[in-house]
């Protein structure tokens, strides 16, 4: 709940920026990048975009504590992506 709340300030700090500097009809652009840097930093640290045979040496060689906390790094960056996208596409079909 905490990063859906860090996911929804980030928005609308997105939102009053692009305010400031587009206008309106431009609300939707810094908090859909927002979004798209914290899904692509999820998809690094989720392993989503190596090989199978890198991912399964990584595997092997990880400890349980270190598996632990990459899963949790992917959730947490993935919910604040996720968020931020939601907003930037509420808002693109509100204001098109």
């Amino acid at each position: 709940m905490k990063y859906f709340l860090i996911g929804i300030i980030l928005s609308v700090l997105g939102i009053v920026l692009s305010i400031i500097l587009w206008g309106i009809d431009q609300a939707y652009m810094i908090t859909g990048g927002i979004g798209i840097v914290f899904i692509g930093i999820s998809m690094i640290f989720s392993g989503a975009l190596l090989s199978g045979d890198r991912m399964r040496a990584n595997y092997g060689t990880e400890s349980t504590e270190d598996r632990k906390n990459r899963n949790t790094i992917t959730i947490r960056t993935g919910v604040i992506g996720i968020t931020n996208l939601i907003i930037a596409l509420f808002i693109y079909f509100i204001i098109n």
